[in-house]
């Protein structure tokens, strides 16, 4: 906790935010892929804000347009949800993964989302829990690492970072989101990884639903070729014609079935989240005691 407060109040240079990311990186074991896939092994990661599910529809469209998504995800930091914290909404679904699972899930399904482990970015792991009752979420070098010794880890061709501001992100303001996308971006370069940066605007949440399981059942709305506007309009600004294809004609909603039954989930409940009514979807996850709606008076 020392540690942690000491790089919040002081902060890091470049240098020193790259050796931290490579040493977090290193806490643990790096993924190999074969030759075949050079260029093809990409992901996304997003610095959070209320109601992003942005990763359970992206990592499966981009799968079904024929790239590996070996995403390490995160759970939930400060008022943020995580995106582990959502798939376990699924009944079964398996966030522990080996490497060597990992690889078959993307040799099969062609992407998977799994947490931080005892062999994957270990220290990454310590430290995210560690921020989280620290008072150190915001911290720009630990932020940066946290990302990218997950992204290191995974020998990854590119990336895309989805740096959030504003009331519903953690940083509240463009100029500091900007300055975090440029931490994101030079690190990432010197790590070998082709990385690019989006800033976006969180005024509000993104899509219409909070809450772990009704942003399943939302991305599943994404991923059938529905959902919210502005939802699927982030994802598809990621990949553009190729994605909203894979959205539209239903390729990405049977990537993320097969994701989902090779990470654990029973086929009945994989089949029925995927191609069940709305009624069918929301008995599967279950619900909340109370599910309040709350319009906006206007756009």
């Amino acid at each position: 906790g020392a540690m942690l407060m000491a790089i919040r109040l002081r902060g890091m240079d470049a240098g020193e935010t790259l050796a931290l990311t490579q040493a977090m990186a290193s806490s643990g074991r790096t993924l190999a892929w074969p030759p075949a896939w050079h260029g093809l092994v990409v992901d996304k990661h997003s610095t959070g804000g209320v109601g992003d599910k942005v990763s359970l529809a992206l990592a499966p469209a981009l799968a079904a347009c024929g790239c590996k998504v070996p995403m390490i995800s995160g759970r939930g930091l400060g008022h943020t949800g995580g995106t582990l914290d959502k798939l376990e909404a699924i009944p079964g679904f398996r966030v522990s993964q080996s490497p060597e699972e990992m690889r078959h899930i993307l040799e099969r399904v062609g992407c998977c989302i799994v947490g931080q482990s005892a062999e994957l970015v270990p220290a990454d792991r310590v430290l995210y829990g560690l921020r989280d009752v620290t008072a150190t979420v915001d911290s720009l070098p630990l932020i940066t690492a946290s990302i990218l010794s997950k992204k290191a880890a995974e020998r990854l061709s590119a990336l895309v970072l989805d740096v959030k501001f504003g009331g519903a992100a953690l940083y509240p303001t463009q100029e500091s989101a900007r300055e975090l996308a440029r931490s994101l971006v030079e690190v990432g370069t010197h790590l070998g990884i082709r990385t690019a940066a989006l800033l976006t605007r969180m005024e509000q949440p993104l899509g219409r639903a909070v809450g772990n399981a009704l942003e399943v059942l939302e991305a599943l709305e994404c991923l059938g070729g529905g959902g919210p506007p502005d939802l699927r309009h982030l994802g598809a600004e990621q990949g553009r014609e190729h994605l909203a294809r894979a959205l539209d004609d239903g390729s990405a909603l049977g990537t993320f079935e097969a994701m989902l039954g090779a990470q654990g989930v029973p086929p009945d409940t994989a089949r029925g989240l995927c191609a069940g009514t709305p009624a069918q979807r929301r008995q599967l996850l279950g619900e909340a005691k109370v599910c309040e709606e709350l319009p906006a008076p206007q756009e």
